[in-house]
């Protein structure tokens, strides 16, 4: 598929941003896309993905702050809405995502219900 002209259906913080930033540059073997979505699985049902991965013919492209962005479009009314920011304090470490769609989540943030 071609890049989408509409706009990203998750957002990301300046925090995510610069953590991925810094992925991308500091590992050689990156895949050249972001793939944001869920799978089945985790203790709430769903979890959430975020991996560097390669583009499928199922995909929708985006591009957020030069970071190219993979997301199939049966993902989208999950994750609609939802803010993905990275955490680095001395209690949690990490990416953490904010959906407004979740009806319920799990302790550890990455699984969630709707």
């Amino acid at each position: 598929m071609a890049l989408v002209d509409n706009k990203i259906p998750v957002t990301f913080t300046e925090g995510a941003i610069r953590k991925l930033e810094e992925i991308r540059t500091t590992n050689e073997n990156v895949a050249p896309y972001l793939r944001v979505g869920v799978k089945g699985g985790g203790c709430s049902g769903l979890s959430y993905m975020l991996a560097f991965d390669d583009k499928t013919e199922k995909d929708d492209e985006y591009l957020v702050s030069d970071i190219p962005v993979v997301m199939e479009k049966v993902h989208v009314m999950y994750v609609l809405g939802m803010e993905i920011d990275y955490e680095h304090g001395l209690n949690s470490r990490g990416f953490v995502f904010n959906n407004p769609n979740a009806k319920e989540t799990c302790g550890c943030g990455e699984s969630f219900s709707t």
